[in-house]
């Protein structure tokens, strides 16, 4: 049968969609894109292990789910900090009455959260065994953690971490950061207990206990997670009700998009997020939805997502890396290749804008008139690379280096349908220059380790903010972060020193100066090709309730409910 044929016999089927597991039990049908690397709070930083981990785990504060423009409250702190000694001292209070959920650590005896374990917990972003990606939002920030570096230890005294009481914790910083708060809100600083760590000593990602609003049901690699309702869990909505709403979710790996529209339309998940640009056409037609699922009560949004799609390239490679004028050229003539209409339109479906620099639009920094000095130019490619020495050619017509040897680049892709039509746009773009391109594929987790250790050349990634300020894109490409988000391993000592700047600084005028010269410095040297910013095309069944995308958290579920009648009145449709 083909694709066309299919879709239309799932859109007239009447057979039955999927009934929840058990008489008035409320499960949520969701998924993820990639597979999860691990639950460790202080270690993942793929979008689907953190989608799970701020559901398991608990930061101090968190975000009110309705909040335009966005706010924080206190999660298990009471509420936000006071704030003291000019912005260098904040004190929470940690509610009383959390406990973790069970586990043989705990020797049978409940466990309840305090100040100490959070101490715990931010200490362990410091471990130097766990390489925690998550280091920069805090190194050089917490007074006195310097002593973590030169010789770490769980328990050493730090003057700016301290639990002062039982539920008293006070931070200590540096110098005043206007964005401290949000990184206390990411996964993160999910809090843990040490009990947990030390009794799976170098598997905490395979044992998660956490005091969040779920708790893992059932686990298995790479196919599927169920999460179960903490009924202990303090989480309360905006009108005082008890979270989650649900009793189970069952979360599946849906790598492939054509599973996640075809499994949506099925009824095997309640809302689908991000339609896959190469399934547009099977569900929006003329900018709406297809009228027969608008007439099943499915709803169309559009949501701007903080996120930005770039490719970046290894500044440590021997083939495509190094500051010299050569180097340089080969990567500005690879960005001039690359063709953002062409990508947004047949790629995107229109679903998405080009990317000027790191900043996507709504992100505190992002400058509406900025453009990119760089954009589709490939006669000034080809110019480029003629004049710095890659005029040379093999008798296949590809360019050679300038040393006279082949040149081959590698680009690193997902094996999914979108990741081998990302491969051919970038094919044509880059062999229409006269270089040779070759693809590698695999799992999108095992190219990020690979990333991590610095032995991919080329790839194409996505970044979703984690805190709504532009350092939170900028830090991707500042020196010391190299070998954790810092992927393209850019240390450009001008880069670096504007960054430190600007990070000391709040959303204001000089701040935004200092973006600017930081993004003269991406385009001068060429580590990123800044591709898009997407809009969310969303599409919810009509029995999911309160479904409202976030432009932080990356998952809603534990505010989603769920109309069984009437999922049950679409069953029998």
């Amino acid at each position: 049968m083909t694709i066309s044929r299919l879709i239309a016999a799932l859109l007239l089927a009447t057979a039955p969609w999927i009934a929840p597991a058990q008489a008035a039990e409320k499960v949520l049908h969701t998924y993820v894109t990639t597979p999860e690397t691990g639950l460790d709070p202080a270690v993942a930083s793929d979008i689907a292990s953190l989608s799970l981990l701020e559901n398991l785990f608990d930061p101090l504060l968190g975000y009110d789910y309705l909040a335009r423009p966005l706010k924080l409250r206190g999660n298990t702190a009471t509420a936000l900090p006071v704030i003291a000694d000019q912005g260098l001292s904040y004190t929470f209070q940690i509610r009383p009455g959390i406990y973790f959920s069970p586990d043989p650590a705990f020797k049978g005896q409940p466990r309840e959260l305090t100040a100490a374990d959070y101490v715990y917990s931010l200490k362990r972003l410091y471990d130097p065994a766990l390489k925690s990606p998550w280091l920069s939002l805090f190194e050089g920030k917490i007074a006195g953690d310097g002593a973590l570096k030169q010789a770490f230890g769980y328990d050493s005294k730090i003057d700016g971490l301290q639990a002062t009481g039982r539920y008293t914790l006070r931070i200590g910083l540096t110098a005043p950061d206007s964005n401290f708060l949000f990184y206390l809100a990411t996964p993160a600083s999910g809090v843990v207990a040490r009990e947990v760590i030390e009794a799976y000593p170098g598997q905490a990602g395979n044992h998660p206990v956490g005091t969040g609003p779920f708790v893992v049901g059932e686990w298995k690699r790479s196919d599927k997670i169920v999460l179960l309702a903490n009924r202990n869990s303090h989480a309360t909505g905006a009108d005082g009700k008890r979270l989650p709403l649900l009793d189970k979710v069952e979360v599946k790996i849906a790598e492939e998009f054509q599973g996640r529209v075809l499994g949506f339309l099925r009824g095997e998940f309640d809302y689908l997020e991000q339609v896959p640009e190469s399934m547009t056409d099977m569900v929006i037609k003329n900018d709406r939805l297809k009228p027969e699922l608008a007439a099943r009560g499915m709803e169309l949004t559009r949501f701007p997502v903080l996120q930005t799609y770039y490719m970046w390239m290894n500044l440590e490679d021997p083939v495509i890396g190094g500051y010299s004028k050569e180097k340089v050229a080969l990567r500005r003539a690879i960005a001039l290749s690359y063709n953002s209409a062409e990508d947004i339109k047949l790629l995107k479906k229109g679903f998405a804008i080009h990317a000027e620099s790191p900043l996507p639009p709504n992100v505190l920094g992002y400058d509406p008139a900025y453009r990119s000095p760089v954009g589709y130019d490939p006669a000034l490619a080809e110019a480029l690379l003629d004049r710095f020495g890659y005029k040379q050619r093999d008798p296949d017509g590809f360019r050679r280096g300038p040393d006279g040897q082949p040149l081959t680049l590698v680009m690193h892709s997902e094996a999914t349908v979108g990741g081998r039509l990302r491969d051919e746009l970038w094919r044509k773009n880059i062999n229409a220059v006269g270089l040779r391109i070759v693809f590698k594929t695999d799992k999108k987790p095992e190219i990020i380790k690979a990333s991590r250790l610095g032995k991919v050349q080329m790839f194409e990634t996505n970044w979703i903010a984690d805190f709504p300020d532009g350092e939170n894109f900028y830090q991707l490409l500042y020196g010391p972060n190299s070998g954790r988000a810092n992927y393209a391993r850019f240390n450009l000592p001008a880069y670096n020193q504007r960054y430190e700047q600007a990070r000391a600084l709040g959303d204001t005028p000089a701040r935004r100066k200092l973006y600017g010269e930081m993004n003269q410095l991406l385009h001068a040297y060429n580590p990123w090709v800044p591709l898009t910013h997407p809009i969310s095309a969303d599409i919810r069944q009509p029995w999911l309730k309160n479904y409202t995308r976030h432009p932080v958290e990356l998952t809603t579920w534990r505010y989603l409910d769920l109309d069984l009648g009437e999922r049950g009145g679409a069953r029998s449709r």
